[in-house]
C-alpha cells in the first residue's frame, strides 16, 4: 500500500515558478513509477509528466515540455515537479499518482493517488 501527499501549490504570477512535491509513505517506493496529472475547472484530468523507477526515463506532455522538470529522491520517498515560466493555462489542481515499475501517460494505469494541490496563476 502506498500513500501520496502533494504540496507546494499556491498563487504565482505568470512567468513565475513553483516546485510541487509528492511525498510517499509505504514500502519499496523506489520501485514505483510516478506521474503528475492536472485538472482545471471544467476540463478532464490530463497527463503532465512521469518518471520511471530509478529515473531511467522521464516523459512530458507537449504543453509543458521545456518548462517543467520531474525528478525523484528515493532516499526521501519524494518526487518533484519543477514548473518554470508558468502560463495561465497551467492553473489547475495537480495530482501525483504511482504505479508499479513502468510509467505511462494514462491515468487509468495508476493505482495510487494523492488528494491534489492547487496551482493558481495570476496574469
Amino acid at each position: 500500500q502506498l500513500q501520496l501527499v502533494e504540496s507546494g501549490g499556491g498563487l504565482v504570477q505568470a512567468g513565475g515558478s513553483l516546485r510541487l512535491s509528492c511525498a510517499a509513505s509505504g514500502r519499496s517506493f523506489s520501485n514505483y513509477a510516478v506521474g503528475w496529472f492536472r485538472q482545471a475547472p471544467g476540463n478532464e484530468r490530463e497527463f503532465v509528466a512521469f518518471i520511471t523507477r530509478g529515473e531511467i526515463k522521464t516523459y512530458y506532455a507537449d504543453s509543458v515540455k521545456g518548462r517543467f522538470a520531474i525528478s525523484r529522491d528515493n532516499a526521501n520517498n519524494t518526487v518533484y515537479l519543477q514548473m518554470n515560466n508558468l502560463e495561465p493555462e497551467d492553473a489547475a489542481v495537480y495530482y501525483c499518482a504511482a504505479r508499479w515499475f513502468i510509467g505511462t501517460m494514462s491515468q487509468n494505469d495508476y493505482h495510487y493517488w494523492g488528494q491534489g494541490t492547487q496551482v493558481t496563476i495570476s496574469s
